[in-house]
């Protein structure tokens, strides 16, 4: 059975939502699904997963949520090279901040790619002005995605 890792960061339980409401439409596609609220990157190098996930928050000021500053600091400090990363991002955030809105998502997108990680599709940007509950347009994108880049595998 394939693996598929949601790693998430988060700084008030929305990412975290996000990643338990969209985990069953991965288990549904025959995946074997962790969420990983602390992940570190031995999660995606060490015990790489067929597929990752990462529902990322962004602070106000932009920066990552706290439980995910480890995480970026590990992949800026040791550089891995990720080829054999192939991943999805959501990114909540809020425009109301205006150019730092979805930043740690946008961020981290960049470091994966700079990494030589591979994004599947595009990134869905969750904008919480305009999406009072997340999981609202995660759920479809998710199902979209799942579809689009024939992830499904049952």
């Amino acid at each position: 059975m394939p693996t598929l890792k949601i790693l998430v960061g988060t700084m008030y339980g929305g990412a975290l939502d996000v990643a338990e409401q969209v985990k069953p439409l991965f288990e549904d596609a025959g995946y074997e699904v962790s969420v990983l609220e602390n992940p570190t990157l031995a999660d995606v190098t060490d015990d790489a997963p067929d597929l990752a996930l990462f529902c990322v928050s962004t602070t106000g000021s932009g920066d990552f949520p706290g439980n995910f500053v480890s995480f970026v600091r590990e992949l800026q400090d040791k550089s891995p090279g990720l080829g054999q990363l192939r991943y999805g991002l959501i990114a909540l955030g809020d425009s109301s901040y205006g150019e730092t809105f979805c930043g740690a998502g946008r961020r981290l997108d960049q470091l994966l790619e700079e990494q030589g990680a591979t994004r599947l599709d595009d990134r869905l940007e969750i904008d919480a002005m305009e999406t009072f509950m997340a999981d609202d347009e995660a759920l479809p994108w998710i199902e979209g995605w799942i579809a689009r880049q024939n992830l499904k595998v049952a």
